[in-house]
């Protein structure tokens, strides 16, 4: 089973984008969402999916309208992710052949996403949420509803989570910020799958 971790490249340039690719793939993410306030998102996402055709699930992440959507599609982009559950951008993501990844933080906002086509939920900032606030929304999601904690999640909590029933986790910082070189990505990449395959074993 492949591993649900999403590596979240905020800031990456894409001179410098498909070595950090590269380096999540072998230590086992595989999938990679680059962010549109990036430098030149769509470069990177483009050079990434025909890079990585077969490895890895790449797309973007803050969308926020539709015709970013479209833009992603067009650059080879897999998946959408964004910080809030807009039905526009949503049933765009779908109907472009896209999986779709809103961001939640209420029950309201779960069933609006997906009664709208989303893939999965983005819980963010899912310091907000919280494990016990995971556990009590998601008695009430449909079973077999994939959720995603991110924003303050890591090593240190990913049992906690688990034990709550999510999914998987959106990494950020904890694996790439503006500057780290393909090394220190590929170090921290290997140190988040342990963990989560220690936390997962766990559970």
């Amino acid at each position: 089973m492949p591993r649900e971790i999403i590596a979240i490249l905020r800031g990456v340039q894409p001179n410098e984008v498909l070595d950090i690719g590269k380096v999540l793939v072998e230590a086992g993410i595989t999938t990679i969402e680059v962010p549109m306030n990036s430098p030149e998102p769509l470069k990177s996402i483009e050079g990434l999916s025909e890079t990585l055709l077969g490895e890895a699930h790449v797309g973007a992440g803050t969308v926020l309208s539709v015709s970013q959507v479209h833009d992603v599609a067009s650059a080879g982009g897999q998946l959408i992710v964004s910080p809030d559950a807009n039905p526009d951008v949503i049933g765009a993501t779908k109907v472009a052949g896209l999986d779709s990844y809103p961001g939640v933080a209420s029950p309201s906002e779960c069933f609006t996403a997906l009664r709208n086509g989303a893939d999965g939920l983005k819980f963010f900032p899912s310091f907000l949420v919280g494990p016990a606030g995971l556990s009590a929304i998601s008695a009430v999601l449909p079973k077999g509803t994939k959720t995603y904690a991110v924003g303050g999640v890591g090593p240190d909590n990913f049992a906690d989570w688990f034990d709550a029933g999510i999914t998987g986790f959106g990494i950020g910082s904890g694996i790439y910020k503006a500057g780290f070189t393909a090394s220190e990505v590929k170090a921290r990449a290997e140190a988040i799958v342990a963990a989560y395959d220690h936390a997962h074993k766990s559970c």
